[in-house]
Parts: C-alpha cells; structure tokens; sequence
C-alpha cells in the first residue's frame, strides 16, 4: 500500500477518473489537477475525452444486462477485456496530451455496471472492469468498485455523485439542484449554508436509456440516440401514454432510491413500444411522449420529495439529457421560475462531470474520508469507498 500512502505527501495530484455509465456508450476519461481534499478539494481539469466503444464490445456488454442470457464466462471474461479497454483509454488519451503514465498519481474507476439490486433480499451490485488490470496496464495506482461498501451498509449504492457535487457546489445562500441526465437522470440538492449531513439526492427515473433504445429500435439502429432532440420535435406527446408511463410504481417510492437497466431497460423499452403502437400514435409522437416522461418524472420527483423542505433558487443539469434542446426547453418550461443552466456554465465540464467524481472520490479514499452521503444512499453509516489496487 506505499504507493497510495506516498500520495498523502503532495499538496497535488494528478488523478484520472474513468466512467462507463448505463448507457454504455463508452469509456470516459478525465485527467485533473486535484489540490487538497474534503472541504479543501479544488479541481483544474486537464484533458477530457470519451473513448467509444466497438459495436461488437457495446453488443457484449448488453448482453450481460440481461439474466437470460448473461454466462458466467462471459462476464468473466469481459471483466478482463473492460479491465483492458480501460488502461487503453487512460494510455490513449495522456499519450494525446503529451503527458506520460509516470506523471499520473492515481486512477478511480467506476467501471461498467451490469447488474444492481441493492433492494434485494441479499443486496447486491455488481460492477466490471478490472481494476488489477487497469493497474498492470498503466502501472498507476488504482482505486475502483466504489459503490459495494455503500450497499454492505445498508445503502443504495447511489447516486455516489452526491459527495463530489457538494465538495464542488455548495453555496453560502443558494440553495442548489444538480441534474445529471444520463441514462439514468439523478437530484443532488444541495440546502444553502448547510454541511454534509443536509445533502439529499436520488435517482428520479429514466433519463435517457429507454429513449436511447426506442430510437434504436424504430430506426433499424441506423441511430442510437435522438440527437438534438430532431425526432421527437416532429411529434406531439400523447397525455394518455405519458400517465400510463408515469404510473410505474418507481415514480411513487420515497427516496432514497436507484434505478437502472433492470427496472427501465429492454423490457421496459419493448413496452412502450408495444404501446405506442396500440395508441394508434406516430412513432414521432412515441418519442416526444418518451422526452417528456423524463422531463415530467424529474419534475413530479422536485414536487413530491424537495420542494416542500428545499426550493431551489437554481438547477444545474448535466450528462446527455443536457445536450438535447427539446429535454432542456421542457425542464426550463416545468421549473420556471426555477434558472435551468447547462452545468457547463459554472466552469465544470457537464460531459465530464460524473468521470471528474470519481476521480475526487479516489482521492478521498487515499485521505481516509468517507465518500457516501447516508442521507442520499440510505446508508447505516459513512463509508470509505473504493478497492485499492497497486501496480
């Protein structure tokens, strides 16, 4: 364990952080400059970039989404190759940089998840992506597999960007919302003036997984996502189908609470197709209908379980939804007076948001401070995060 206890010598390191979200579209990596920690933590990020994967690898890892055809060497398999495809992605994007793996303090990898079941009689979440190998292969020190002492807690596992987001956000006098739309969408909430204890966050529902995968199936998989929002602009949501959505019995949970692929994936997605179709509605429509359910999800989710005890004087949103016009212009409609700002605006990468946490909470590992919030995951108790790994 040297290596990471050298690390608590220097005023700053440097640190990478590695994503691959539910969507699954690829690996994102975030080089940054991180000078202190816990409350001290400032951040300069360095280079960002996503690394997609192959379609051969992305079929692969949606293959192991599903328990009906999820094989026991397949995952074993792919956690080695992810493991492999991780360090290759850390290696290509210093070597575009100019900065060599020798210069690199530290690695935190959230891996590839590809099952989470935290609310299961035995709990449990599961996420790929070999940290060993990540080791091996860039010879930096490697920090991973952050959400399973949370859930050995009691906790949901998630959403574990609530600690960065308070480290990186928290403000004197404004109360402060951080959206992160990705394929699931998650609220930090941030209450002005107030410490640690008083964050609260939560998965609200799909964000963009189960449009994702009806964009994919209505299009033949000539296109994986809606981008700008092009194909449900030319629909109108259907109210009918947007409350039959809504009344998954998810939407009504109290918080805290995850979602994922097991909840809104395939079967979710083939539903709503099916749906659509029965509706007699244009397949336009069907997506226009699936863009507000998340808008609407998001919104329903601030109006049961914030807004009574924290109004927010501001949202920030970030990951893919924040990138589609027609999600941002529905959310800045639903919250008005609320500002809706891209999270950008503030000086933090929205792409590289969530890659730039997992980053910080390696960091946090190597100091010794717990990385969960108990009152966003449910937690019996603060936990240090993270596997170490040396090279």
């Amino acid at each position: 364990m040297k290596p990471f206890y050298d690390l608590l010598q220097k005023e700053k390191k440097t640190v990478i952080g590695l994503m691959s979200g539910t969507s699954a579209d690829g690996i994102d990596v975030a080089l940054v400059e991180i000078a202190g920690s816990g409350l001290t933590t400032e951040i300069e990020l360095m280079a960002f970039e996503t690394i997609p994967y192959t379609p051969e690898i992305r079929a692969r890892i949606f293959g192991l989404f599903s328990i009906e055809t999820a094989r026991v060497d397949e995952i074993c398999t792919m956690n080695f190759v992810l493991g492999k495809l991780f360090a290759e992605s850390v290696l290509t994007v210093l070597k575009k940089v100019d900065i060599a793996p020798t210069r690199v303090d530290l690695i935190g990898s959230h891996g590839q998840t590809i099952h989470h079941m935290p609310s299961a009689q035995i709990p449990g979440t599961l996420q790929i992506g070999e940290p060993a190998v990540i080791a091996h292969e860039t010879g930096i020190p490697t920090i991973a597999d952050f959400r399973v002492a949370d859930v050995a807690a009691g906790g949901e596992g998630a959403p574990l960007i609530a600690y960065p987001d308070f480290l990186l956000f928290h403000h004197s006098t404004q109360t402060i919302g951080l959206l992160n739309i990705g394929g699931i969408a998650n609220l930090t909430v941030l209450p002005a003036g107030k410490g640690i204890e008083a964050v609260h966050a939560s998965d609200t529902g799909p964000g963009n997984m189960v449009l994702d995968a009806c964009v994919a199936k209505i299009t033949g998989d000539a296109k994986q996502f809606d981008e700008n929002g092009e194909l449900a602009r030319q629909g109108t949501v259907c109210p009918d189908l947007l409350e039959t959505w809504l009344a998954h019995p998810f939407f009504e949970l109290s918080p805290p609470k995850t979602t994922g692929r097991e909840m809104f994936g395939t079967t979710f997605a083939n539903a709503c197709l099916q749906q659509i179709s029965v509706q007699k509605i244009s397949e336009f429509d069907g997506l226009a209908t699936l863009t507000a359910l998340t808008v609407e999800s998001i919104f329903r989710y601030y109006k049961h379980f914030v807004e009574t005890e924290t109004p927010l004087d501001i949202l920030y949103v970030s990951g893919g939804g924040a990138q589609n016009p027609l999600m941002m212009r529905g959310l800045t409609e639903t919250f008005d007076p609320i500002p809706v700002v891209n999270v950008t605006e503030t000086g933090i990468s929205g792409d590289a948001k969530e890659a730039i946490a997992f980053a910080i909470l390696a960091n946090e590992a190597v100091h010794g401070n717990l990385g969960n919030v108990p009152n966003a995951t449910g937690a019996s108790r603060g936990k240090i995060l993270g596997k170490f790994v040396c090279p």
